[in-house]
C-alpha cells in the first residue's frame, strides 16, 4: 500500500495491528486501548510505536506519552464526524507533537486541505487509486482567510 506524506506519494511500511494481535516486527501502530492498557510491552518492542484514536477518544489521555508515538492515526468513522480535526489541531497546537499525523478510514478527498490546515500530514485512502486525486486536493487553494497551524 501507498499514501500520501508531506505532499509525497510514498509506499507505507507501517502495520496496524489489531487490539488482540500479536506485536509484529518493524513499525507498528495500535488502537489508545491497547496503548494504555500494554504501554511497558509496548515500549519493549524494537520499531516505531503508533497510536490510533477514533473521535471518542480524548488526545489528553496520551499526551504525556507523545515523546515515545511517533505516528498518531486519526480513524475516520465517517466523513461527516469533525472531532478528529480538533484532535489534529490539539496535537499541533497545543501540545507540539512534532510527528506523523494520518488520516485514514472514511474521510473525503476534499477534506484534506483542511485536515492539512490543522497539521495532518499524511494521508492514507482506502484505494491506492484515490492517491493522486487526494495529492491534487492538497494543493485546491492558494489563498487563506484564516490561519493554520503550519
Amino acid at each position: 500500500m501507498q499514501l500520501i506524506k508531506d505532499k509525497k506519494i510514498i509506499d507505507d511500511h507501517w502495520q496496524s495491528l489489531a487490539d488482540d494481535a500479536e506485536l509484529a516486527a518493524g513499525d507498528i501502530s495500535v488502537s489508545l486501548s491497547r496503548w494504555q492498557q500494554d504501554k511497558p510491552r509496548l515500549l519493549a518492542h524494537n520499531g516505531k510505536l503508533g497510536v490510533r484514536i477514533t473521535p471518542a477518544d480524548a488526545v489528553a489521555d496520551f499526551a504525556d506519552d507523545l515523546d515515545k508515538i511517533a505516528l498518531v492515526e486519526l480513524d475516520f468513522p465517517d466523513f461527516a464526524d469533525g472531532r478528529l480535526f480538533s484532535h489534529a489541531w490539539l496535537l499541533r497546537s497545543r501540545y507540539g507533537y512534532q510527528g506523523e499525523i494520518r488520516a485514514t478510514g472514511h474521510y473525503m478527498p476534499d477534506q484534506v486541505f483542511y485536515l492539512s490546515r490543522v497539521g495532518v500530514n499524511a494521508f492514507k485512502p482506502a484505494k491506492d487509486e484515490q492517491l493522486p486525486v487526494e495529492l491534487a486536493y492538497l494543493n485546491d487553494f492558494t489563498v487563506n482567510y484564516q490561519v493554520s497551524v503550519n
